[in-house]
């Protein structure tokens, strides 16, 4: 089964120490006073414990014998008797419920989320490879190499239309095993005075990842990747520069030390510099940039919410009587609801707004679009948007993928990847509010994006010197990026039935003012 590609951008800092029983980000203010989690919607206070003196080194006289002592322990808090039988839950399960009793009440999906991809021990892309038919999920670049190509013919043309910069820092976020970015510089290595222009940046958090990035893109040099480490090395796919972070949000010099342990290296597939951070601040600023967010967007953190009796309210994640993880509505509004429900509801119109009962919302894909549209307003250069998602309020879309299958999105949290749909509505608004030196375009449809750069002509020059393995391969890949439905050619197993994501995928553009409207989108 088909799926997006999941990166965590913006999602947590890999580098992070976290502290037991304690999340590392920011708490919100508490809003819950239940003296147990099962107690949500109906909150009781905890008895305020007595406070008791400390005595000093002088001795005291002895109470009168005649003196009587009565305490009253009725208000007392008695927990329950702790267990000493091994538990079976894994160790992120533990920090969940560890972090759920600690507020004394339920978290948000949002915070639920960011744990399950990114928790820097127990996170579902920091230790592994979850990409791929072997992995959870297959994502376009690893579905044909046309992908790559194409997306490096839309930032070539977007380069051209820049005035042909000597020097350009390519971004990408979420690069997954780097495939993407390797065919793009094969696609390019042709054109060397656009190859030259390159610094490549790799904005992810996954240690992991990192490795499997350095090896695709066969650099040499340092590659020494960590947890809070920025790497730079060079590609040989296009003598680019390339770097890799795990934020938009992280802004280093190249090949610079500094306290998040830059490290440098080359790539052989063109002599590109490449780098590593783990924060899009982590990137250099300055220079024109070029963006590429290829399912990244959908792994970012939702909110949840319900319409209730009571007006909106947020759904939160609780623990039941049994310790399983279960579903609670908030009895107040949260953060969340005043914040980013409310400014959401200002761009849509009402009659919209009145057909749901669910909304989804994801604050950090607005303030990542904000930090995008401010670099791009003032260094120049533009930003490719590439996901499953919908020009429009999100209702409820959030997922959970486990081995090319769909499963529940509270069982066994770490095993499964999760993702929901990319509000572009939204996309829209926050860049434009950010910055007015940028514009957006779109969405368009994949297919219609990538039949617009050439694919066509691609696959054609593809087919002509192949094998009949090959040819199969290109055709399937071909339907899979482009087409619409179960494929009308296919003869194999109907498990196998390839299945086109042309029309669910969508691409949005966000570039700076003084440049022409991008290709395609004119």
């Amino acid at each position: 089964m088909l799926r997006r590609s999941l990166r965590p951008l913006f999602l947590s800092n890999g580098a992070l120490q976290r502290i037991p029983f304690l999340s590392p980000r920011s708490n919100p203010p508490r809003i819950f006073s239940s003296s147990s989690s099962s107690s949500f919607e109906n909150p009781s206070p905890l008895p305020a414990a007595s406070p008791q003196g400390e005595g000093d080194d002088k001795p005291h006289d002895p109470p009168p014998t005649t003196a009587t002592i009565s305490v009253d322990r009725t208000g007392l808090f008695n927990p329950a008797p702790h267990s000493h039988e091994p538990s079976s839950d894994s160790q992120l399960v533990k920090h969940l419920k560890s972090i759920i009793k600690f507020r004394g009440g339920p978290i948000s999906v949002a915070e639920y989320m960011e744990e399950v991809l990114t928790n820097p021990t127990s996170g579902f892309y920091i230790n592994r490879d979850v990409f791929g038919a072997e992995g959870d999920f297959i994502t376009s670049p690893e579905v044909s190499q046309m992908f790559g190509e194409m997306v490096g013919v839309w930032a070539m043309c977007l380069w051209e239309q820049m005035g042909q910069p000597e020097k350009v820092s390519l971004i990408e976020l979420g690069p997954g095993r780097g495939t993407l970015m390797a065919d793009l510089l094969r696609g390019t290595s042709k054109f060397q005075t656009f190859t030259r222009s390159l610094h490549i940046h790799m904005v992810e958090c996954s240690p992991t990842l990192q490795k499997l990035q350095y090896k695709t893109l066969k650099c040499v040099g340092e590659g020494n990747t960590t947890n809070d480490s920025t790497a730079s090395s060079v590609s040989s796919l296009g003598g680019a520069s390339v770097s890799w972070h795990t934020m938009l949000d992280q802004c280093v010099g190249e090949g610079n030390t500094t306290n998040d342990s830059t490290a440098s290296a080359v790539s052989s597939l063109g002599g590109a510099s490449v780098s590593w951070h783990t924060m899009l601040d982590q990137v250099p600023s300055g220079l024109p940039t070029i963006i590429i967010a290829h399912e990244f967007y959908d792994a970012l953190p939702v909110h949840q919410f319900q319409k209730a009796s009571r007006g909106w309210c947020e759904k939160m994640i609780d623990i039941e009587e049994d310790s399983k993880f279960r579903f609670v509505l908030s009895p107040h509004p949260t953060p969340s609801t005043l914040l980013y429900l409310m400014k959401r509801f200002k761009w849509a119109e009402a009659e919209e707004i009145g057909k749901l009962e669910h909304i989804e919302l994801c604050p950090k894909a607005m303030d990542l679009t904000q930090a995008i549209a401010k670099r791009l307003g003032s260094d120049d250069g533009g930003a490719l948007i590439i996901d499953y998602g919908q020009n429009g309020i999100v209702s409820d879309s959030l997922q959970a993928i486990r081995k090319h299958k769909f499963v529940g999105i509270l069982d066994d949290p770490g095993t499964a990847d999760l993702s929901a749909y990319v509000d572009f509505t939204a996309i829209r608004h926050s860049a434009e509010e950010a910055s007015g030196d940028v514009s957006v375009h779109g969405p368009i449809s994949q297919s219609q994006f990538l039949g617009s750069l050439g694919i066509n002509f691609r696959i054609e020059a593809l087919l002509q010197n192949c094998t009949d393995e090959q040819a199969e391969s290109l055709r399937t890949g071909y339907w899979r990026l482009v087409g619409d439905g179960e494929a009308p050619f296919w003869e194999g197993p109907d498990e196998q039935t390839p299945i086109g994501m042309g029309t669910r995928y969508q691409v949005m553009a966000i570039v700076n003012r003084k440049q022409c409207v991008p290709v395609p989108f004119q």
